[in-house]
């Protein structure tokens, strides 16, 4: 029998096919590799719904997990958040809550759960660190998905203060890489271009950038965060949660962004930017001091690098990617 179970919820979207990944490739003894007496279950919504405390529980009894990594959320764009603000508040505080409460009941030794940058307010002083989640309301555009991802942090604290539970936090920056979800309308902003370009390049249409291309975002690669949060399992237990990111002298512009990936893409046509559709907020700086401090150090995959990756993987997959788009 294995010593610890891992249980990864949104173990098949981005984080957690990178997760498993890094735990499947990583050579043995690596800081970030599989361990002996480690068993890794990776779980999607198809085994269970979690916003659904029968179920949750159930999953919970099945697995008997030691550990968990909460990556479950519901998640959207900037679009669809703005427009469905009252179904990204509900359903992620019922998947966190009923999350967190199995593994209270079932005496979990350690849960990580994934915020996001979001949560920090809208008026802040950059860069943006640990200590200022709560000193002001979140962006309008974020409003729902922020709150119940805040709320996540305040059920840490609780649990800890009145069970001792060793239940903390991750707030990566903009993450991307192999499996995103490559959605036109419901993505994120790389995978999101990275489609468009793919089909621009393919019907010989316009590439077009919807904004200004000027907001400025740090992105982290996809298997960099897998190994952070691996660290994080195995050598952080403060209820404090840690940003988890490149440092924020590392920030690109969406039009750098877009140029990275027509090049990425080979793509020759023509290419412009939508300025009569919204920005989002300009930047967010984070910083990832507390990490590097705690971790002494860790080597960041170059961004065009990352991107080639990822762009290379878009394009092998592409018929069982995830693009919204029935094959």
């Amino acid at each position: 029998m294995a010593d610890s179970v891992i249980l990864v919820t949104g173990g098949t979207g981005l984080v957690g096919s990178a997760i498993k990944h890094i735990i499947d490739t990583e050579p043995a003894g690596s800081r970030f590799g599989k361990r002996a007496g480690e068993r890794w279950v990776f779980v999607s919504s198809q085994e269970g719904d979690l916003s659904d405390p029968a179920q949750t529980k159930k999953l919970f009894e099945k697995y008997k997990p030691t550990h968990v990594i909460h990556l479950a959320a519901l998640v959207g764009g900037l679009f669809k958040n703005m427009k469905y603000k009252l179904t990204f508040l509900r359903d992620n505080m019922l998947i966190n809550d009923n999350v967190l409460h199995s593994a209270h009941l079932t005496q979990t030794k350690k849960v990580i759960s994934c915020l996001s940058t979001c949560v920090f307010p809208d008026k802040v002083t950059y860069p943006l660190d640990e200590t200022k989640i709560h000193l002001g309301l979140p962006h309008e555009s974020n409003f729902g998905y922020a709150h119940a991802k805040r709320m996540v942090d305040v059920q840490n604290h609780a649990y800890k203060d009145q069970f001792g539970s060793n239940f903390t936090s991750a707030i990566p920056t903009n993450v991307f890489g192999p499996n995103d979800n490559f959605e036109l309308e419901g993505s994120h902003v790389i995978p999101g271009l990275i489609h468009k370009c793919y089909l621009a390049k393919k019907n010989s249409t316009p590439f077009v950038v919807s904004g200004t291309g000027k907001p400025l975002r740090q992105f982290i690669y996809s298997y960099d965060l897998a190994k952070l949060f691996i660290w994080q399992l195995r050598e952080y237990d403060d209820v404090e949660p840690v940003i988890l990111s490149v440092g924020e002298d590392e920030e690109v512009s969406i039009k750098e962004v877009a140029d990275a990936i027509v090049q990425a893409m080979d793509f020759h046509g023509e290419y412009t930017f939508d300025t009569t559709r919204a920005d989002g907020q300009f930047r967010k700086p984070a910083s990832n001091k507390k990490l590097l401090s705690l971790m002494g150090g860790f080597e960041f995959t170059p961004f065009d690098k990352a991107l080639k990756d990822t762009v290379k993987w878009f394009v092998e997959n592409y018929n069982t990617a995830r693009t919204g788009v029935k094959a």
